[in-house]
């Protein structure tokens, strides 16, 4: 089955879609082609799955309408709308005395016979459904024994066995394991890519669909308020205004969301860059510290994992050596913190400046503590200076679960001798 993009698959035409007289969400107006995976991504209560029984023919549209191939929805029976579309619902199934290629089998009403009889080709495609889930294994075993992940793989095979050009699902990766839901993902990416198929999914993990999706559906307030790539559509201000986000912020470079703490515990300095930082700030923010950090560079992961958690971040172009302006600048942050921590960066000519950042925090008598093996050349401790607590990203964690201000820190690992 080939993909094209000539003709859409799916087009919803000014659909409005609910239960019972009852619009959920209005004016609904899309395309879906051949080989794409649409992602549909909301709050519960938008209507990503009324839109799907809408789609599928589960209820009827509330105003417009569908079009699947070029034809209405209601003018399709349902033998034909069956050799097109396949479904996947959240509904539990659990039949008796099936086997799992019983079962699977039962996807081919569409292309069998009045009695339901299944030839040689409809045991190859049944074969070949499982094959495609990776659950040829399960083929002799009864349904009603498979766990949760290897359920949701069998579905997905009977739907497959229907030989359809689109899939829908509805919250495919619901009460999955972690294993399976990359599994069920990568498998439904797959079938895009490889066999045509037009999947639509609602889903709830928004890093999932923007590292799988060639399309995603932001529903909310009754509406589709954003439908493109999502490159394009899944913004740090998109997704936050989608799901209310209080404490959280989606990242489109880290390509997930980070979690802010309640910054409690008082303030953090991080002297980080070159991707050095980022464990160490979600550490820190975890462990209840508001964070401070720099000098990084603007195209660090560092920089962007900062500013995600809400962290006061001192940042210089990609590749510009530190200069004199941004290191004060970060003194300054520095000095209002309670706790420094050096990430152990590699030092180089753009970052060489970050080191008069742990000078100035000795000089001052901050508690610092530091992921390296020793003192980096060109920094100096002397007589009277806090000493550097020598530490690892393991034992820094001790450190900051009885961390309490202006007391010693409990550290694994060497002080650094003071020069007299």
């Amino acid at each position: 089955m080939s993909a094209t993009i000539d003709q859409p698959v799916i087009e919803a035409c000014d659909l409005s879609v609910g239960y019972k007289n009852r619009p959920v969400a209005r004016h609904l107006n899309f395309s879906c082609h051949a080989g794409q995976f649409i992602s549909l991504l909301g709050p519960n209560g938008a209507g990503k799955t009324t839109l799907l029984r809408t789609l599928s023919r589960h209820l009827p549209p509330q105003g417009g309408g569908v079009r699947v191939q070029g034809r209405s929805l209601e003018s399709l029976s349902a033998m034909e709308l069956a050799r097109i579309m396949a479904v996947v619902l959240t509904d539990k199934i659990a039949p008796p005395l099936f086997t799992v290629f019983e079962f699977v089998a039962l996807g081919r009403y569409p292309h069998t016979d009045y009695l339901g009889r299944l030839g040689t080709r409809d045991r190859v495609a049944v074969t070949s459904s499982l094959a495609a889930v990776h659950a040829l294994d399960l083929a002799n075993r009864p349904f009603a024994d498979l766990s949760d992940g290897e359920r949701q793989k069998v579905l997905m095979a009977r739907a497959l066995a229907q030989d359809p050009r689109v899939l829908l699902l509805d919250e495919p990766t619901i009460h999955l394991d972690l294993k399976h839901r990359v599994e069920v993902m990568a498998i439904l990416r797959d079938l895009c890519r490889n066999k045509g198929i037009t999947v639509i999914a609602s889903l709830h993990d928004v890093d999932i669909a923007a590292k799988v999706s060639d399309r995603v559906a932001l529903i909310r307030d009754g509406g589709i308020v954003a439908w493109d790539t999502p490159e394009t559509a899944l913004s740090r201000q998109a997704v936050t205004a989608l799901y209310d986000f209080d404490k959280a912020e989606f990242n489109r470079h880290l390509g997930g969301i980070e979690l802010r703490g309640a910054g409690d515990r008082g303030r953090a300095f991080v002297v980080g860059g070159m991707g050095s930082g980022a464990l160490i700030y979600r550490m820190l923010t975890k462990k209840g510290f508001t964070i401070a950090t720099g000098v990084v560079h603007e195209n660090d992961l560092d920089c962007f994992v900062a500013r995600s958690l809400g962290a006061e971040c001192v940042a210089v172009g990609p590749m510009e050596p530190i200069d004199n302006a941004a290191v004060d600048r970060a003194k300054t942050l520095l000095a209002a913190c309670d706790l420094v921590v050096d990430c152990g960066f590699p030092v180089g000519p753009v970052n060489e400046a970050n080191l008069a950042l742990m000078q100035a925090a000795l000089e001052r008598g901050a508690t610092m503590l530091s992921l390296r093996d020793g003192l980096p050349p060109g920094l100096r401790v002397n007589k009277g200076d806090t000493p550097v607590l020598f530490t690892d990203a393991g034992h820094l964690i001790e450190a900051l679960e009885t961390f309490q201000f202006h007391r010693p820190l409990p550290v694994h690992g060497e002080e650094v001798q003071c020069i007299p």
